[in-house]
């Protein structure tokens, strides 16, 4: 076993690179927004060169106000590193929320931080609060007719905006941000919105809900990546991001009271005819735990959903051939396209969700994953210390071919394997868009759901097509295509 010390690392190039010697602020700079280099978006770009730059392990060391990153792109190590976090791993994400909720709105969230941005058991206990009526296919089940009648609205106004060429107009990921809102405050604040209402006004409360969690969302990056000095000042950007967080809560707060007052007035209380938000309401007395689940859901949700549906809508309407197997598939479990759909419906949709499994094999929505270490770990031979901070580049290892054959081709069959089968073999740990273990999203179930329902009503009645110039792919808060979505929709 190897510590890390520069001198070790220089006999072990290719395989470890001590960035504090080789690149140090200079990789920093690199990796600024607007300074340096590579912006933002290609920071997937950056994770790929990194490995093959340097190989299974790389360390970033110099960045301003953070830990060393630790790349690891060795799908066995990562298999260890998980399996042997325990109860309450610590994950890195967003110190500007961790900061807003435990400094600035102290006040509101007091012991309650909710399950974004925070560790240890004050996030254990939020969660145990709430992960069973959120993760219970009981309680996901009964969401199935209220987002199959938004799903219904949203395509009948995706019909609508057709422009004269029969396309969608450049803006259309917005409108696909609406769907995703609508879904979700149904779930989690128990309210339709009034997203996808015609010519909704730009100063309407679900556009400013929209456009406060794209900002929250994709400046995450430039305030963590940049010198902190929010920590210390004020600046333009943090105040803007201090401000659209209060305007989450304050809707979160406006629904989550009405609910409150509904559930009040319910004749009787059957846990089984509850909502999401009536069970937790119903389970615990203080409604805050209510506000803040709905919060993070809000605040996480919209823009994952949002990019990881561009992404899969660009792939479909790109893949004729795959996509015409989605529909025969359709056909065959709705010989109907008005027959109103089921859990025993959405069951048998298995090749709709393996090419749903694909695209996020090949373009990861997450680029990566990460957490930070809690105690001196070694990890390709080399001694980690306690505080590092690993990143998981599920972008680069799901599609690297030593975990995944045929690694570059897109195969949704890949993920029918039937016992036995060897035709296909991917590493388990090579490809996690929601994450692993104690940490795995929380939401998971009810973004399946929405995105499923959402494929199976498009597709059963339309064919998608898209006749422009391929797009890239870059980061925002999201790894998704980069450009104007303008899919040709051809009713069937």
């Amino acid at each position: 076993t190897s510590s890390l010390k520069s001198s070790q690392c220089k006999a072990f190039t290719g395989t470890f690179l001590d960035l504090n010697q080789f690149l140090c602020w200079e990789t920093h700079d690199e990796l600024l927004p607007i300074y340096g280099q590579y912006q933002v978006a290609d920071l997937a770009k950056c994770s790929a060169q990194f490995y093959q730059q340097y190989g299974k392990i790389v360390k970033l060391s110099g960045l301003i106000g953070r830990p060393d990153l630790l790349f690891v792109y060795d799908a066995d190590e990562i298999e260890k590193i998980y399996r042997t976090e325990g109860p309450t791993p610590y994950r890195p994400s967003m110190p500007c929320l961790v900061y807003y909720k435990s400094k600035v709105r102290k006040d509101f969230f007091g012991d309650l931080p909710g399950v974004v941005g925070v560790h240890g058991e004050p996030w254990r206990e939020f969660r145990t609060k709430v992960q069973k009526p959120i993760l219970q296919l009981q309680t996901v089940k009964k969401y199935i007719k209220p987002i199959e009648d938004v799903t219904k609205h949203f395509i009948h106004r995706f019909v609508n905006i057709k422009e004269k060429v029969n396309e969608m107009p450049a803006d259309f990921d917005n409108e696909i941000h609406k769907w995703s809102l609508e879904c979700i405050g149904r779930v989690a604040l128990d309210v339709r919105l009034g997203c996808l209402d015609k010519n909704l006004p730009v100063n309407s409360e679900p556009q400013k809900i929209i456009d406060a969690a794209k900002y929250a969302l994709r400046n995450v990056a430039i305030l963590e990546l940049k010198a902190p000095f929010w920590r210390y000042v004020p600046t333009p950007l943090w105040t803007r991001y201090v401000k659209n967080m209060d305007y989450f809560i304050q809707v979160c707060m406006k629904y989550i009271d009405a609910a409150v007052e509904r559930l009040r007035t319910k004749e009787s209380v059957d846990e089984r005819d509850l909502s999401l938000v009536e069970r937790i309401l119903a389970s615990e007395p203080d409604p805050k735990t209510a506000y803040i689940l709905a919060l993070d859901l809000i605040l996480v949700g919209i823009d994952t959903i949002s990019m990881a549906v561009c992404s899969i809508l660009y792939q479909l309407a790109t893949r004729p051939e795959e996509q015409e197997r989605i529909h025969l598939e359709l056909k065959q479990v709705l010989p109907s396209a008005d027959i109103p759909l089921t859990s025993k419906h959405l069951d048998q949709m298995q090749y709709l969700r393996a090419f749903v499994k694909e695209v996020y094999r090949m373009y990861s929505t997450v680029i990566g994953n990460g957490r930070t270490l809690q105690q001196d770990t070694v990890i390709c031979g080399y001694r980690i210390p306690k505080g590092v901070q690993l990143v998981f580049p599920t972008i680069v290892t799901g599609n690297m071919e030593e975990y995944v054959n045929k690694a570059c081709e897109f195969l949704p069959e890949r993920w029918l394997k039937t016992p036995g089968d060897t035709t296909y073999r991917i590493h388990p740990f090579a490809s996690l868009p929601y994450g692993i273990g104690a940490r795995m999203c929380l939401g998971r179930r009810f973004a399946d759901l929405e995105i499923q329902i959402l494929l199976a009503k498009l597709v059963r009645s339309y064919r998608l097509e898209y006749h422009h110039e391929p797009l890239d792919y870059k980061v925002t808060f999201m790894y998704a295509p980069d450009g104007e979505l303008k899919f040709k929709l051809i009713r069937r």
